[in-house]
């Protein structure tokens, strides 16, 4: 076990606190399966529509359901025609734009 001066430790721990604050977790098929039924979230299918309508012509990599805080979100990453990978958010609730940018 590393012993840290008191100081250095109420940093560490302050940054931990924060970092587990502002990450988001993603959730399983599962979880997912039961927002849909509940009617929390929108249908899968439809946010891929929305994502892929953005660019025609790209291919899906990878989508993710996570939550934020108290917000539901689809993170999707395409690839573009052009080669370009483009990571998008949506509201799993309302379907709305949250984020569409260059993926690194």
């Amino acid at each position: 076990m590393i012993h840290l001066p008191r100081p250095a430790r109420y940093l560490a721990l302050s940054l931990l606190a924060v970092c587990s604050l502002t990450m988001a977790r993603d959730l399983d098929q599962d979880e997912a399966l039961k927002l849909r039924q509940q009617g929390i979230i929108l249908p899968l299918e439809q946010l891929l529509e929305t994502a892929l309508g953005r660019y025609p012509g790209a291919r899906l990599l990878e989508a993710e359901l996570e939550q934020d805080d108290d917000r539901y979100q689809y993170e999707v990453e395409l690839l573009t025609p052009q080669g370009v990978v483009r990571e998008i958010k949506l509201d799993a609730s309302t379907g709305a734009l949250l984020k569409d940018e260059e993926d690194d």
